[in-house]
């Protein structure tokens, strides 16, 4: 009896350690899930003349890839919790997931920054950025592309021509002594979620946006060299606010 007394002792400071107030977590997994319009895409898509923008102009995706930063949750006690400090989503790699362990269960704001806010724009600290090719050239003012989007597309004589829309913080470099910069990074707010058990999170990224909303995209006229372009990339930063949304399951 006293062996049995000693065992349900036992159980109940254990059950202590571990009671109601204990912060249950999890892991947490995100995906961009890359789509144009409703269609998703797919890696056999690429280098294939097949999409419709809003102009009318049949385009082809050779690469995609770009820069979310500050990635959060934030509960209803404004507490914060970073999943990723930063994240280059590279669609030729196929699936990209970002992971966190141990978040708690429950309700959270999303959001994330496109790109890189001026703070963080810093040329040359990201090794990994480096490498892949990501810097921006110090004659435009260093730091980093937020996006590379290139392909071909069918122009006005049906002949298959470039483009290059390619995303950084505007500069204009008219007086190369003054130059201007306008941050043309971007928060995006995916409304509330619940974090439950071993967690997914899909998002969509619509590349159809890039071209339609709110200004329509003539790639006769915009197609390459729009990194030097000031205008361009102010209306980049218009029209990205359109692309990522939630996947509701």
């Amino acid at each position: 009896m006293k062996k049995i007394i000693s065992f349900l002792i036992s159980l109940a400071i254990l059950g202590a350690c571990s009671g109601p107030n204990e912060e249950l977590t999890t892991q947490v997994s995100i995906k961009f899930l890359h789509n144009w319009n409703d269609t998703p895409i797919l890696i056999r898509d690429l280098n294939t003349i097949k999409f419709t923008n809003a102009n009318g102009e049949l385009l082809s995706i050779e690469r995609i890839r770009y820069i979310v930063s500050n990635v959060v949750l934030i509960n209803n006690e404004n507490e914060i919790y970073e999943l990723s400090k930063y994240q280059l989503i590279d669609f030729g790699d196929n699936e990209v997931i970002i992971n966190a362990d141990e978040v708690p269960l429950g309700s959270y704001k999303l959001s994330f920054i496109f790109g890189f806010t001026d703070r963080d724009n810093t040329d040359g600290i990201y090794q990994d950025l480096n490498s892949n090719s990501f810097n921006v050239p110090r004659m435009l003012g260093g730091g980093y592309h937020f996006m590379q989007f290139d392909g071909k597309y069918l122009n006005e004589n049906n002949q298959e021509t470039g483009f290059n829309y390619h995303m950084i913080r505007a500069v204009n470099g008219s007086d190369t002594n003054n130059q201007v910069f306008q941050d043309t990074s971007f928060k995006v707010d995916l409304g509330v979620i619940s974090i439950a058990n071993n967690d997914e999170i899909k998002i969509k990224t619509d590349l159809s946006e890039w071209f339609k909303n709110p200004n329509t995209w003539d790639l006769n006229q915009l197609n390459t060299l729009l990194m030097p372009n000031f205008n361009a990339q102010v209306l980049m930063n218009q029209n990205g606010k359109s692309v990522f949304s939630l996947i509701q399951d």
